[in-house]
C-alpha cells in the first residue's frame, strides 16, 4: 500500500491536517531542514576553514559560519520539501516527511524556509562577510530553482548538475576565512561535485521503484544497473584524481596525498565491486537489487568524504 493509498487525500492533492501540538509542529519544521544532510555539509565546511587559515581559524568565526551555513542549508532543504511534497507522498522513502503526513502545512513550510534563508543571509553578512552571504544566496537559489524546479523532474542528469549546490559550503568556508576564493577552494568544490553522483546514484538504485512511481527520471529509472554502475565508476575516478590535485594546488603535505590515495583506492574498489555485481544483474527487480547491494557504496561514500576532509583539516596542523 502506498502513502497515497494509506491516507485520504483531498481533491487538490493535499493531506488533511492532523491534530498536532506545538511541539509536534516545531519538530516537523526542524525535520524539514534535513539535519542529517546539514551535518554532512558542515563536515566539509570546517576543514576547509582550517586549510584556508593554514591552521586553526578563530573559534568565533567558525561558529558564526556554521550557524549561517546551517540556516542556509535548512532553508534550501525546507523549500525543496515544499516543492516536492507531491512526490514525497508517493515515495515510501519520504512518505513520513512532515508535509506528506500533514504535520506541517504547505504555507507554514514556505514561510519557514523563506525566513531561514533571510536569516542566513543577514547573519553571514553581519557576522562573517558579504561574500559568504552572497554565496549562501547562490546556493539556496541554485538548489531550489535550478535543481528542484528546473532539473529534478526533467532529466537524469539532475543530480549531476544539481549537486553543485552541495559544493557551496566549501566556498562559503573559504570565503569566511580569506574574504575571497582561490584555486584550492575550487578543487575542494570539484571533489564534492564529482563525489555527488557516485554517492547518490547507489541510493537511487536502491529506491528505483519509488522514483519511477513518482515520475522522477533519476538515472537508475531510465538506465540499466550496469550503465548506472559504469557511470559511478567513471565519476569515482575523476573524483579521486581531483582530490589529488589539492596536493600541488594547496601545497599540502605528503600526508594528505597518502591519505587521499588510500581512501581513493578504497572508494574505487567499492565502485568497481558495484560494477561487477551489476554485470551479473539481469534486471532492476527486487531480487536483483538485493544482489546488487548498492547501499554499500552509498554508506562508504559518506565515510570517504568525512575522512578525506578530516585529512584536509589536520594537514595544516602538521609540523612539516
Amino acid at each position: 500500500m502506498t502513502a497515497v493509498e494509506s491516507r485520504p487525500v483531498g481533491a487538490l492533492g493535499v493531506v488533511p491536517a492532523p491534530r498536532r501540538t506545538p511541539r509536534q509542529l516545531m519538530s516537523g519544521l526542524v525535520a524539514l531542514t534535513k539535519p542529517r544532510i546539514i551535518e554532512l555539509l558542515l563536515v566539509t565546511t570546517v576543514p576547509t576553514m582550517f586549510l584556508a587559515e593554514g591552521g586553526v581559524p578563530p573559534l568565533g568565526l567558525v561558529l558564526a559560519t556554521l550557524v549561517g551555513g546551517s540556516l542556509a542549508a535548512g532553508s534550501a532543504n525546507t523549500l525543496n520539501c515544499y516543492l516536492d511534497r507531491d512526490i514525497d507522498m508517493v515515495m515510501h522513502r519520504t512518505e513520513r516527511r512532515p508535509l506528506a503526513t500533514g504535520v506541517v502545512r504547505p504555507g507554514e513550510a514556505l514561510v519557514w524556509g523563506t525566513l531561514l534563508g533571510l536569516a542566513s543571509v543577514a547573519w553571514l553578512a553581519a557576522a562573517v562577510n558579504v561574500l559568504s552571504a552572497v554565496l549562501a544566496v547562490a546556493a539556496i537559489l541554485f538548489y531550489v530553482c535550478v535543481y528542484t524546479i528546473g532539473l529534478k523532474r526533467r532529466t537524469p542528469q539532475n543530480i549531476v548538475w544539481g549537486g553543485a549546490a552541495g559544493c557551496m559550503p566549501v566556498l562559503i568556508g573559504w570565503a569566511a576565512v580569506t574574504g575571497g576564493l582561490s584555486w584550492a577552494a575550487v578543487v575542494l568544490f570539484g571533489v564534492i561535485f564529482f563525489w555527488t553522483p557516485p554517492h547518490y546514484w547507489p541510493l537511487s538504485l536502491r529506491f528505483r521503484d519509488d522514483y519511477a512511481a513518482a515520475g522522477v527520471p533519476m538515472l537508475p529509472v531510465v538506465a540499466e544497473p550496469g550503465e548506472v554502475a559504469r557511470r559511478v565508476v567513471a565519476y569515482s575516478w575523476v573524483m579521486v584524481a581531483t582530490s589529488l590535485l589539492l596536493w600541488p594546488v594547496a601545497d599540502t603535505t605528503p600526508v594528505y596525498a597518502v591519505v587521499a590515495v588510500l581512501l581513493g583506492a578504497a572508494f574505487l574498489r567499492e565502485a568497481h565491486a558495484l560494477l561487477r555485481r551489476a554485470s551479473r544483474t539481469s534486471d532492476g527487480g527486487a531480487a536483483s537489487m538485493v544482489a546488487l547491494a548498492p547501499m554499500r557504496l552509498f554508506h562508504w561514500s559518506i565515510t570517504y568524504l568525512t575522512l578525506l576532509f578530516v585529512a584536509v583539516a589536520i594537514d595544516p596542523l602538521l609540523p612539516f
